[in-house]
């Protein structure tokens, strides 16, 4: 599986950015896709997972900020970011998992500033 992530960009406190994440398989045939956050001195964090059933979940301290959702049809993962705050700063990637394995894409970089 790979996976390509886009649409980072630089954005002003409380702008919304949308982040692609493009697959080369079905995103139905995956049994899980996530999107993780590192930023600069910081371990990765999980932001955001969607699941082939559809069931979501987030991390705290982006719920009722951020969703996930996915376009079968383009095989695209997507991550809607609203309300955006400087702490959101990183490079955003997604992941991809199937049997056990897990597949990673480049990230993309997402700068909340003013």
């Amino acid at each position: 599986v790979q996976l390509q992530a886009s649409g980072g960009g630089l954005v002003q406190p409380g702008g919304s950015l949308r982040l692609s994440c493009s697959a080369s398989r079905s995103i139905l045939s995956i049994d899980a896709t996530a999107w993780y956050r590192q930023a600069p001195g910081k371990q990765r964090e999980t932001v955001a997972l969607l699941t082939r059933s559809g069931t979501t979940d987030y991390a705290h301290a982006v719920k009722g900020r951020f969703t996930i959702s996915r376009d079968n049809a383009k095989n695209t993962v997507y991550l809607q970011l609203n309300s955006l705050k400087p702490e959101d700063t990183g490079v955003y990637t997604c992941a991809g998992f199937l049997d056990g394995q897990d597949y990673w894409g480049k990230g993309t970089q997402v700068t909340v500033s003013s």
